[in-house]
């Protein structure tokens, strides 16, 4: 078992627990350290001896190290860039456009870093050989271009059937989008982790020694996390809506739209904010399976009830 997992192992049994790391380990500052840098910590986590002073080197193994391969995450796809890339794309997929083409690129750009995201951060353990290269570009090809286009429905209703009336507008552009969102991440996850479900992923029993790979895990793993996602972008949809309802009411945001549309954009920010480390928190990143649950060839091995799967993020 990879140090990074067994770190989970030992830590973050309970949610609020799993929030304080997850805090520490989202610091974009890590980004600026160099390969060499994440190498050598990664190191250092795998050693028996370590301090306090060490810490700093546990957040960079933690987030930038993929916990199956070993392998130091691509940059853009490490957990602590999510927020300062996102951000920007979440925002501007939310607009209300004018027009089709700016939604729709809008949403090609988020639905690709996402796609991105879930893929470079997936289970990797699964047996070799089961999946080809083109297989998997076709599957990313087309879970990005449906979700683009299913993102985008919202302003290509309104364009197309030519919709003047504002009660109608609304449901489109503030409504119709928070379920929108959360359905295509939930989407997302389950197209592009769906080998996990195929093949199975590895399964480790209470001392950290893999015995096998289960299709059961591999399918929890990917639900637990579009479930995370989908409470992720569903959030971030709704508050900001309901915070400029609740506003609009009020005499001074009734005179000053401009004032209205700042505070709508700079919240849903604020919300992606909050939201990723809660829904990075929701499911433990080292996973357990209950014996029952197992494939029959792998029940033996679950000594003590259950066995343990890396989930991803």
């Amino acid at each position: 078992m990879d140090p990074n997992l067994l770190y989970w192992k030992g830590h973050g049994q309970s949610f609020l627990s799993r929030i304080q790391i997850w805090l520490n380990l989202l610091d974009p500052t890590v980004l600026i350290a160099s390969n060499p840098e994440i190498e050598k910590a990664h190191s250092l986590l795998g050693s028996e001896e370590k301090s306090e002073k060490d810490a700093p080197a546990l957040i960079l193994a933690l987030s930038s190290v993929h916990a199956d391969s070993g392998a130091v995450l691509p940059l853009a796809f490490r957990p602590p860039a999510l927020l300062p890339i996102s951000a920007p794309l979440v925002v501007a997929s939310f607009l209300p456009h004018t027009t089709v083409k700016p939604a729709l690129f809008w949403q090609f750009m988020l639905q690709s870093y996402m796609v991105g995201f879930n893929y470079a951060n997936r289970n990797s353990s699964s047996e070799p050989g089961k999946t080809t290269h083109l297989k998997q570009l076709i599957l990313t090809v087309a879970t990005v271009s449906y979700a683009t286009c299913a993102g985008a429905l919202p302003q290509i209703f309104i364009n197309r059937l030519r919709i003047k009336s504002v009660p109608v507008q609304t449901f489109f552009r503030s409504i119709l989008p928070v379920p929108l969102s959360a359905v295509l991440a939930l989407f997302s996850v389950f197209t592009i982790r769906s080998e996990e479900s195929e093949t199975g992923i590895q399964v480790f029993d209470s001392n950290g020694n893999p015995v096998g790979f289960s299709k059961a895990a591999g399918e929890k793993a990917v639900r637990e996390t579009a479930l995370s996602r989908a409470a992720l972008f569903g959030t971030t949809g709704a508050v900001p809506n309901l915070l400029l309802f609740l506003l609009r009411k009020t005499r001074l945001f009734q005179r000053n739209y401009l004032l209205a549309t700042a505070l709508h954009h700079m919240s849903l920010a604020f919300v992606l904010g909050l939201m990723i480390p809660i829904s990075f928190s929701l499911f433990p990143q080292l996973g357990t399976i209950k014996r029952e649950t197992l494939e029959e060839e792998l029940q033996a091995a679950a000594v003590d009830g259950q066995l343990f799967y890396h989930r991803g993020v």
